[in-house]
Protein backbone atom coordinates (compact mmCIF):
# COMPACT_ATOMS: atom_id res chain seq x y z
CA UNK A 1 0.00 0.00 0.00
CA UNK A 2 1.85 3.49 -0.96
CA UNK A 3 0.09 6.26 1.19
CA UNK A 4 1.83 8.43 -1.31
CA UNK A 5 0.23 7.13 -4.46
CA UNK A 6 -3.32 9.30 -4.64
CA UNK A 7 -4.67 6.38 -6.39
CA UNK A 8 -8.30 5.27 -5.71
CA UNK A 9 -7.18 1.50 -5.04
CA UNK A 10 -4.78 2.53 -3.00
CA UNK A 11 -6.88 4.75 -0.60
CA UNK A 12 -9.62 1.95 -0.63
CA UNK A 13 -6.68 -0.02 0.84
CA UNK A 14 -5.83 2.94 3.51
CA UNK A 15 -9.61 2.74 4.05
CA UNK A 16 -9.90 -1.09 5.22
CA UNK A 17 -6.48 -0.83 6.83
CA UNK A 18 -7.53 1.82 9.15
CA UNK A 19 -11.21 0.58 9.67
CA UNK A 20 -9.40 -2.47 10.69
CA UNK A 21 -7.27 -0.44 13.32
CA UNK A 22 -10.18 1.24 14.77
CA UNK A 23 -12.51 -1.54 14.91
CA UNK A 24 -11.76 -5.15 14.69
CA UNK A 25 -15.66 -6.63 14.94
CA UNK A 26 -16.37 -8.90 12.58
CA UNK A 27 -19.15 -11.38 11.84
CA UNK A 28 -19.50 -14.79 10.64
CA UNK A 29 -22.52 -16.35 8.79
CA UNK A 30 -22.15 -20.05 8.05
CA UNK A 31 -24.35 -22.91 8.33
CA UNK A 32 -20.99 -25.13 7.89
CA UNK A 33 -20.39 -25.28 12.18
CA UNK A 34 -17.25 -26.99 11.38
CA UNK A 35 -16.00 -24.02 9.04
CA UNK A 36 -18.10 -22.13 11.00
CA UNK A 37 -15.63 -22.93 14.04
CA UNK A 38 -12.18 -23.00 11.89
CA UNK A 39 -12.77 -19.88 10.22
CA UNK A 40 -13.65 -18.25 13.75
CA UNK A 41 -10.85 -19.11 15.55
CA UNK A 42 -8.64 -18.47 12.35
CA UNK A 43 -10.04 -14.76 12.18
CA UNK A 44 -9.52 -14.51 15.96
CA UNK A 45 -5.99 -15.45 15.65
CA UNK A 46 -5.87 -12.57 13.09
CA UNK A 47 -7.21 -9.84 15.67
CA UNK A 48 -10.34 -9.99 15.03
CA UNK A 49 -13.27 -9.53 17.36
CA UNK A 50 -15.05 -12.42 16.41
CA UNK A 51 -19.27 -13.16 16.51
CA UNK A 52 -20.36 -16.66 14.79
CA UNK A 53 -23.83 -17.18 13.76
CA UNK A 54 -25.20 -20.15 11.58
CA UNK A 55 -28.27 -18.69 10.39
CA UNK A 56 -29.75 -15.54 8.14
CA UNK A 57 -32.01 -14.67 10.98
CA UNK A 58 -28.82 -14.74 13.32
CA UNK A 59 -27.07 -12.50 11.04
CA UNK A 60 -29.40 -10.15 10.27
CA UNK A 61 -30.26 -9.77 14.26
CA UNK A 62 -26.80 -9.73 15.12
CA UNK A 63 -26.06 -6.65 12.47
CA UNK A 64 -29.39 -4.85 13.89
CA UNK A 65 -28.05 -5.21 17.33
CA UNK A 66 -24.06 -3.72 16.34
CA UNK A 67 -23.38 -3.78 12.90
CA UNK A 68 -19.68 -4.92 13.03
CA UNK A 69 -17.14 -3.50 10.60
CA UNK A 70 -16.33 -6.51 8.85
CA UNK A 71 -18.39 -9.89 7.84
CA UNK A 72 -17.71 -12.78 6.10
CA UNK A 73 -21.29 -14.29 4.79
CA UNK A 74 -21.96 -17.61 3.00
CA UNK A 75 -24.59 -17.30 0.09
CA UNK A 76 -26.54 -20.24 0.62
CA UNK A 77 -28.06 -21.04 3.97
CA UNK A 78 -30.07 -23.35 5.69
CA UNK A 79 -33.09 -20.67 6.17
CA UNK A 80 -32.17 -18.41 3.42
CA UNK A 81 -29.69 -15.92 1.45
CA UNK A 82 -26.65 -14.53 2.84
CA UNK A 83 -26.96 -11.77 0.42
CA UNK A 84 -29.76 -10.38 3.03
CA UNK A 85 -27.43 -9.99 5.78
CA UNK A 86 -24.89 -8.14 3.73
CA UNK A 87 -27.89 -5.86 2.31
CA UNK A 88 -29.01 -4.95 6.36
CA UNK A 89 -25.46 -4.95 7.10
CA UNK A 90 -24.50 -1.98 4.25
CA UNK A 91 -28.51 -0.36 5.15
CA UNK A 92 -27.04 0.52 8.68
CA UNK A 93 -23.28 0.35 7.94
CA UNK A 94 -22.40 1.89 4.54
CA UNK A 95 -18.65 1.19 5.40
CA UNK A 96 -18.57 -2.05 6.70
CA UNK A 97 -16.63 -4.36 4.42
CA UNK A 98 -18.40 -7.45 3.65
CA UNK A 99 -17.25 -11.20 2.10
CA UNK A 100 -19.67 -13.06 0.60
CA UNK A 101 -18.34 -17.06 0.11
CA UNK A 102 -20.45 -19.92 -1.76
CA UNK A 103 -19.79 -23.16 -3.21
CA UNK A 104 -22.04 -22.46 -5.73
CA UNK A 105 -20.31 -19.58 -7.51
CA UNK A 106 -21.43 -18.20 -10.48
CA UNK A 107 -21.43 -14.91 -12.57
CA UNK A 108 -24.51 -13.54 -12.00
CA UNK A 109 -24.54 -14.34 -8.15
CA UNK A 110 -21.43 -12.55 -7.75
CA UNK A 111 -22.76 -8.95 -9.82
CA UNK A 112 -25.63 -9.32 -7.32
CA UNK A 113 -23.76 -9.69 -4.53
CA UNK A 114 -21.13 -6.66 -5.51
CA UNK A 115 -24.78 -4.33 -6.38
CA UNK A 116 -25.95 -5.45 -2.73
CA UNK A 117 -22.53 -4.09 -1.12
CA UNK A 118 -20.25 -7.15 -1.15
CA UNK A 119 -16.92 -5.69 -1.08
CA UNK A 120 -15.70 -9.20 -2.65
CA UNK A 121 -16.60 -12.90 -3.84
CA UNK A 122 -15.03 -16.45 -2.76
CA UNK A 123 -15.75 -19.39 -3.54
CA UNK A 124 -15.27 -22.00 -1.47
CA UNK A 125 -13.06 -23.91 -0.44
CA UNK A 126 -11.59 -20.16 0.50
CA UNK A 127 -8.78 -20.44 3.36
CA UNK A 128 -8.59 -18.23 6.24
CA UNK A 129 -5.38 -16.28 4.34
CA UNK A 130 -7.46 -15.41 1.05
CA UNK A 131 -10.42 -14.38 3.09
CA UNK A 132 -8.28 -12.53 5.48
CA UNK A 133 -6.70 -10.73 2.61
CA UNK A 134 -9.69 -10.19 0.74
CA UNK A 135 -11.26 -8.41 3.62
CA UNK A 136 -8.29 -5.72 3.39
CA UNK A 137 -7.74 -5.78 -0.05
CA UNK A 138 -8.31 -2.82 -2.40
CA UNK A 139 -9.19 -5.04 -5.33
CA UNK A 140 -12.88 -3.61 -4.55
CA UNK A 141 -14.94 -6.10 -7.03
CA UNK A 142 -16.95 -3.54 -9.49
CA UNK A 143 -20.13 -5.30 -11.12
CA UNK A 144 -18.80 -5.75 -14.71
CA UNK A 145 -15.27 -5.46 -14.14
CA UNK A 146 -13.19 -7.52 -16.43
CA UNK A 147 -11.22 -10.83 -14.79
CA UNK A 148 -7.76 -10.79 -15.33
CA UNK A 149 -7.77 -14.45 -15.79
CA UNK A 150 -11.00 -15.29 -17.66
CA UNK A 151 -12.91 -18.04 -17.42
CA UNK A 152 -12.16 -20.98 -19.51
CA UNK A 153 -15.22 -22.23 -21.92
CA UNK A 154 -15.71 -25.44 -19.81
CA UNK A 155 -15.93 -23.26 -16.76
CA UNK A 156 -18.62 -20.42 -18.69
CA UNK A 157 -21.09 -23.40 -19.71
CA UNK A 158 -20.80 -24.90 -15.68
CA UNK A 159 -21.86 -21.54 -14.54
CA UNK A 160 -24.95 -20.86 -16.80
CA UNK A 161 -25.78 -24.70 -16.04
CA UNK A 162 -25.70 -23.91 -12.41
CA UNK A 163 -27.66 -20.19 -12.77
CA UNK A 164 -30.34 -22.10 -14.89
CA UNK A 165 -30.20 -25.05 -11.94
CA UNK A 166 -30.14 -22.21 -9.13
CA UNK A 167 -33.36 -19.99 -11.15
CA UNK A 168 -35.07 -23.75 -11.07
CA UNK A 169 -34.71 -23.75 -7.46
CA UNK A 170 -32.58 -26.93 -7.89
CA UNK A 171 -35.13 -28.74 -9.31
CA UNK A 172 -32.94 -31.38 -11.68
CA UNK A 173 -35.78 -32.15 -14.00
CA UNK A 174 -36.91 -28.36 -14.91
CA UNK A 175 -33.35 -27.78 -15.20
CA UNK A 176 -32.66 -30.13 -17.68
CA UNK A 177 -35.98 -28.77 -19.56
CA UNK A 178 -35.17 -25.52 -20.13
CA UNK A 179 -31.29 -26.30 -21.40
CA UNK A 180 -32.90 -28.74 -23.48
CA UNK A 181 -30.56 -31.50 -22.00
CA UNK A 182 -31.02 -34.88 -20.81
CA UNK A 183 -31.70 -35.08 -17.49
CA UNK A 184 -28.89 -37.80 -16.54
CA UNK A 185 -26.37 -35.61 -18.60
CA UNK A 186 -27.63 -32.94 -16.35
CA UNK A 187 -27.23 -35.27 -13.08
CA UNK A 188 -23.54 -35.94 -13.96
CA UNK A 189 -22.81 -32.58 -14.59
CA UNK A 190 -24.24 -31.45 -11.80
CA UNK A 191 -22.09 -34.41 -9.40
CA UNK A 192 -18.50 -33.11 -10.74
CA UNK A 193 -16.51 -30.33 -9.38
CA UNK A 194 -16.53 -26.99 -10.91
CA UNK A 195 -14.16 -26.89 -14.04
CA UNK A 196 -10.96 -24.30 -13.87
Amino acid sequence: MDESSGTVSGGVANEAVLLFEKDKTLLIVDDDRPFLNRLAKAMALRGFAVKAVETVAEGIASVQNAAPAFAIIDMRLGDGNGLDVISELKALRPEARGIILTGYGNISSAVLAVKLGAFDYLAKPADADEIFHALLNSNALAAGDAPENPMSAERVRWEHIQRIYELCQRNVSETARRLNMHRRTLQRILAKRAPR
